[in-house]
C-alpha cells in the first residue's frame, strides 16, 4: 500500500537559512506522526507545505497519491488546527465549528447535524450557544479541533495544539486527542516541541533539527536506541559516560571507563581502541550502599531532589563523571544522603552504545 503523504529531497530556505534541508519522509494513512523539534528545527515550515501556505523551493510533496504542487491551500485535502486556535470571539461555539462548512455551502437541517454530531464528538453538547470567552481552555481546543474536522479532511495539521493548556490538563487532554483520532482514522500530523507529548501522542515521531529529519521511530525506539548521542540527549533525561572498547564478543561489548570494565549490548561492531559515548538512562540506574555484580560503578552524591513518587540524585563516579539516577521511594529502598559514598549499578542491555 503506497504512504498516504510522500515529502522527496523537500527543502526550504528564507535568505540565507536553510528551514528545511532535503527532507525524506513517509506516513501511512491513520497514521498519527509526531514531528518534534526545538524552536527554529524546521517543523513548522514543513507543515505549512504540507498546508500550501509555504511552497519548497525543491523536492515534491504528494497527499494521498496527488503531487501538491500548484495545488491551492483551500484546495488540499487537508486542515490545519492553529496553537492560538484562532476562534472568532463574537462567534457562537456552533457558528464557530460550523464556519467552514457554511463556506462550503452547506446549511440547514445538514449544517445543525454536522455540528451537532461535532458537538458530541468532541463532548461539548449545550454548549453550542456559549461565545469562546465562556470557555475553559480545554473547551477552547475542542471547539477549535472539531472546527477543523467539520469538513472531513483527510489530513489534519495540529501546530502545537495543546501548548495552551496547563499541565494537567494537556496531560488529560493528550489520551483525548488519541481516542479521537483512532475513533476517526483520520492522518493526524502533530507539531511539538514537548518529548513528553510526543511519546504519549504518537505512532511514530521524526526528530527535527536544523532543518533534517534526524531520526524517524516508534517512541520506545527512540528512547531506547537512540541513532546518536543528539536523540538520546533530546528525549527524555539522559547520563553520559566516556568509554574506550576493549573487546567485542558477537553483540556484547566490553568498556574501559577509567580503568574500570563495564558491558555492554550493542548492535554495532567496534575496534579494540574505539572511543565511545555510552548513555544510560537514570531509571535504569540503581543506587545502593552496597556492590553488586555486573556493570558497578562507586559513586558520591551529589545532590537530592524528592518529588514524592521517586528522589532525582546526581551522583559523582571515581572517574569524574556524573551520573543522574531516579530511584522510586519504597520500603525497600533506603535512600542515601548527600555526601554519602554508595554504589551505580545497571544491566548490560540498559548501556546505549554511541559513536556520534
Amino acid at each position: 500500500m503506497p504512504p498516504f503523504i510522500r515529502l522527496n529531497q523537500v527543502s526550504k530556505s528564507f535568505g540565507d537559512v536553510r528551514a528545511v534541508d532535503a527532507v525524506d519522509l513517509e506516513i501511512d494513512q491513520g497514521e498519527l506522526f509526531c514531528l518534534l523539534g526545538a524552536s527554529g528545527s524546521g517543523k513548522t515550515t514543513l507543515l505549512r507545505m504540507l498546508a500550501g501556505f509555504e511552497r519548497p523551493d525543491s523536492g515534491t510533496v504528494e497527499i494521498d497519491g496527488q503531487d501538491m504542487a500548484g495545488v491551492d491551500p483551500a484546495d488540499r485535502p487537508v486542515n490545519i488546527m492553529f496553537q492560538n486556535y484562532a476562534l472568532f470571539p463574537h462567534y457562537s461555539v456552533a457558528k464557530n465549528i460550523g464556519y467552514g462548512l457554511v463556506r462550503a455551502g452547506i446549511s440547514g437541517q445538514a449544517l445543525d447535524d454536522r455540528v451537532n454530531e461535532l458537538l458530541r464528538m468532541v463532548r461539548l453538547e449545550g454548549y453550542g450557544n456559549r461565545k469562546p470567552h465562556q470557555l475553559s481552555g480545554g473547551q477552547r481546543q475542542r471547539v477549535a479541533l472539531a472546527r477543523a474536522l467539520a469538513r472531513r479532511p483527510k489530513l489534519l495539521l495540529l501546530d502545537e495544539p495543546l501548548a495552551a493548556l496547563d499541565k494537567k490538563l494537556r496531560e488529560d487532554t493528550q489520551f483525548e486527542l488519541v481516542s479521537l483520532q483512532e475513533q476517526l482514522g483520520t492522518t493526524f500530523m502533530v507539531v511539538t516541541h514537548d518529548q513528553e507529548e510526543a511519546m504519549v501522542l504518537a505512532d511514530r515521531i521524526g526528530v527535527m533539527d536544523n532543518g533534517g529529519l534526524v531520526q524517524v521511530d516508534r517512541p520506545r525506539m527512540l528512547y531506547e536506541k537512540p541513532a546518536n548521542k543528539f536523540i538520546a540527549d533530546f528525549l527524555g533525561s539522559v547520563s553520559f559516560l566516556d568509554a574506550t572498547i576493549k573487546s567485542q564478543k558477537s553483540n556484547q561489548v566490553q568498556l574501559d571507563i577509567g580503568g574500570v570494565t563495564l558491558s555492554a549490548i550493542t548492535e554495532q561492531d567496534f575496534t579494540k581502541g574505539h572511543d565511545v559515548t555510552v548513555a544510560i538512562r537514570p531509571e535504569k540506574i540503581t543506587l545502593s550502599r552496597k556492590k553488586s555484580s555486573g556493570n558497578c560503578l562507586k559513586v558520591t552524591v551529589e545532590d537530592i531532589a524528592y518529588t514524592g513518587v521517586a528522589t532525582y540524585y546526581r551522583v559523582l563516579t571515581e572517574q569524574g563523571q556524573m551520573l543522574k539516577i531516579h530511584q522510586q521511594n519504597s520500603p525497600e529502598n533506603s535512600p542515601l544522603d548527600w555526601d554519602e559514598t554508595g554504589y551505580a549499578s545497571f544491566q548490560a542491555q540498559h548501556t546505549i552504545v554511541l559513536t556520534g
